[in-house]
């Protein structure tokens, strides 16, 4: 099952993706006005059930999204957590060692935007960059959770643009003043329910712009995979029903390049990943 956040009629909802439509799962359950909270009761995993004879809201193709989770409490992200895109930070000349514990920082939920909204280049950038990636929302609360129980605290997954303000990720060793930036985290354009997808699958994924690929790698070159971020992040802090675990980027992003590659207005981007689907997302000039 395909769930989504989007405005209707001047109303943030939630609902269903079925066929080439949004049907609405939340016009009859006030008491979860949001994504998150009907995750986090439970009664997602009826989602089919509820969308028989939901209302529909319109062909996807019109809907205005937001991010999958509008305002997740956290928003973690793995830092450099493909084997490949670390190679390529040492070839570029950066040396970096590899940590024996996952390196994460965190995102703001303003930092984000839906599918087919426009990413902001900042005016004080000249060198916005892409890192597509795969993301992991939580669906119940945990603590301390073990790497072997991780599975069960998987809602689904979504696609994610990490996009950074490389200037100012590089102002400090702590990168988060680049990574947060307001509407510069793509985030959809649905999550795919985790019933869908086997735990542990590899999932191909690409990066596009301007329908160039610049990045193509799989979720199997990750250092750090998806149980040990749930169990090492849950060991930090009480993970939350729409929690949203970015798990890094492949090789390919453009500030390695010679000379680099950068995004600029006019630009559109795409991630793409297997069994999820593809985030779309222009690029416009900041104020």
């Amino acid at each position: 099952m395909r769930l989504l956040s989007y405005m209707h009629q001047g109303q943030e909802c939630y609902g269903a993706a079925i066929g080439e439509v949004a049907v609405n799962l939340s016009r009859s359950r006030p008491q979860l006005p949001t994504l998150a909270e009907y995750i986090g009761s439970g009664e997602y995993l009826k989602a089919a059930e509820h969308a028989k004879g939901a209302p529909v809201d319109g062909p996807l193709d019109t809907l205005h999204y937001l991010p999958v989770i509008p305002r997740s409490e956290k928003i973690i992200c793995a830092v450099r957590n493909y084997m490949d895109h670390h190679k390529e930070v040492l070839a570029a000349g950066m040396h970096r060692e590899l940590s024996e514990q996952p390196p994460i920082f965190l995102r703001v939920w303003r930092s984000q935007i839906g599918h087919n909204q426009p990413i902001v280049n900042p005016k004080v950038s000249d060198s916005l960059d892409w890192e597509g990636e795969l993301a992991v929302i939580i669906g119940k609360e945990g603590r301390n959770i073990a790497k072997e129980d991780a599975w069960d605290y998987v809602a689904g997954y979504s696609c994610y643009n990490d996009a950074s303000v490389r200037e100012w990720q590089f102002h400090a060793k702590q990168i988060a003043s680049g990574k947060n930036f307001e509407a510069t985290g793509g985030f959809g354009p649905w999550m795919v329910t985790a019933d869908e997808i086997a735990p542990g699958r590899e999932l191909k994924l690409i990066t596009r712009l301007n329908g160039k690929v610049e990045q193509s790698s799989h979720t199997g070159h990750m250092i750090f995979d998806i149980p040990t971020l749930i169990n090492y992040a849950s060991t930090i802090f009480t993970l939350v029903p729409g929690d949203v675990i970015a798990t890094g980027t492949p090789a390919g992003v453009g500030w390695s390049r010679k000379p680099p590659l950068v995004m600029r207005a006019g630009d559109v981007v795409e991630v793409e990943i297997e069994a999820v689907g593809t985030l779309r997302n222009p690029i416009v000039a900041g104020a």
